[in-house]
């Protein structure tokens, strides 16, 4: 009778424990999907799922958590589709190569991700690392350390001497021969082993590197480095183990094979010409335009000896045209995903990217889709992300002030929830995270 009376008082409590629910005092509402906010309403959220959205500030029922937002405008969490979470811009960045070992990029890591959530980006696709980005976001889905939820690339692709072969500037002894395991290329099969290597490796998508780039230590910033089919090798391969392509990008040529080869994002995008963004248009290639990388890189080419002498003169030429292609290709009507390079400048100024978004003439609201319900579309996520809907995981982002009046709100964070977890209220970052 006793153990019966137990079991019974046991089966309460977790029924009650189930039961209670979060409740969200929005004073503005923008959930992602629609063109106007709401004001005055409430999210309840069950575990780690949105429940139901309802007009006004509903009473909770006993037990239940009430959050007061009333005075913030509140926003599914925002998705940052380009960030690089092992690195940060220094001038010590080129020799600290030579000094690192993959633990101290754990470390590192470790603080940009956290930095990266508390500032309202919930997801984020890492685009290059060592490979520490993979078990960076094992640890995080583990809940052994906090930081977003983690889509990444693992190593990126390259040809030999391309943008994302890690030997680029070593001396001859040093230099090498890397392949495939190391994500170094040449011909269709190194690139479709490759692709296999990445998927065994652990990584979620397959990141490329189709033209030259601005920090390689090389001196061609934007031509092609892939024929046509090698890229069509990757593309096809990636496809077979159900991954998408990310194509770094700076120059047109590249640009377009990498469209044509059926790549799923092109990133920075820098040259894209008229007919590259009519490919893109025909095809439904996302554009990740990454204007803050941008202007970071061609500021930081000002500060003597910020960047070795084979990099100054691409930051200065290929970084301030980045932000001019993207109004170009957003009145064209290419369709847009958030994402900024974070690394390339200091993490946690993600938030940067939408006042230079509307800055150049993209409403804010669209500048907030495209960190949200448009990111989750990049991703394959949209069923789940993106957007504030009955049924979708529970990542919020809550700022002060009015975002659509005045972009600069973005910068002002006040609340952030990830799975139904909060991990920052007010002034708060909680390391002890709150249900």
């Amino acid at each position: 009778m006793k153990k019966t009376l137990f079991l019974l008082i046991s089966l309460a409590c977790m029924s009650a424990a189930i039961a209670q629910k979060t409740i969200l005092h929005c004073g503005t509402l923008i959930d992602g999907v629609s063109d106007k906010p709401r004001q005055q309403m409430s999210v309840i959220i069950e575990g780690k799922k949105i429940l139901e959205i309802k007009p006004g500030y509903i009473t909770p029922a006993a037990g239940d958590k009430v959050i007061d937002l009333k005075t913030q405008t509140v926003m599914p969490g925002w998705m940052d589709m380009h960030v690089h979470l092992e690195s940060q811009t220094s001038k010590t960045a080129y020799s600290d190569q030579f000094t690192q070992n993959p633990a101290d990029l754990a470390y590192v890591s470790v603080r940009y991700a956290e930095r990266t959530l508390l500032t309202g980006f919930t997801t984020v696709r890492d685009l290059g690392g060592s490979g520490v980005n993979i078990a960076l976001r094992n640890a995080i889905n583990k809940g052994l350390i906090i930081g977003p939820r983690v889509f990444t690339a693992g190593k990126s692709i390259a040809t030999t001497g391309g943008h994302a072969d890690p030997t680029n500037g070593y001396r001859k002894d040093l230099m090498g021969d890397p392949g495939p395991e190391a994500g170094v290329v040449n011909g269709p099969d190194e690139c479709r082993k490759a692709v296999r290597q990445a998927y065994k490796n652990g990584s979620d998508l397959i990141k490329i590197t189709a033209t030259g780039g601005v920090l390689s230590v090389a001196k061609d910033g934007s031509s092609p480095q892939f024929t046509e089919e090698e890229l069509q090798a990757i593309v096809s391969t990636a496809k077979d183990y159900n991954m998408k392509v990310a194509a770094h990008a700076h120059g047109a040529e590249g640009i377009k094979r990498a469209i044509r080869a059926g790549v799923t994002s092109i990133e920075h995008g820098t040259k894209m010409d008229d007919e590259g963004m009519a490919l893109a248009i025909k095809h439904g290639t996302w554009y990740v335009p990454t204007i803050t990388a941008g202007r970071s890189v061609a500021d930081s080419a000002k500060i003597p000896g910020y960047y070795p002498d084979i990099v100054k003169p691409k930051a200065e030429s290929i970084g301030p045209l980045i932000q001019q292609t993207f109004a170009k290709a957003w009145k064209k009507g290419v369709k847009i995903a958030f994402g900024t390079d974070a690394g390339v400048y200091m993490h946690g100024r993600n938030w940067l990217e939408f006042t230079y978004m509307v800055e150049s003439g993209m409403p804010a609201m669209d500048a907030i889709k495209s960190a949200t319900i448009k990111a989750a579309e990049l991703l394959g996520m949209e069923d789940q992300l993106g957007s504030i809907e009955a049924g979708k995981i529970a990542d919020f982002t809550a700022v002060n002030g009015d975002p659509l009046k005045d972009i600069q709100a973005m910068g002002q964070v006040s609340f952030v929830m990830k799975d139904g977890l909060i991990f920052k209220q007010g002034t708060s970052n909680l390391s002890t995270v709150q249900k």
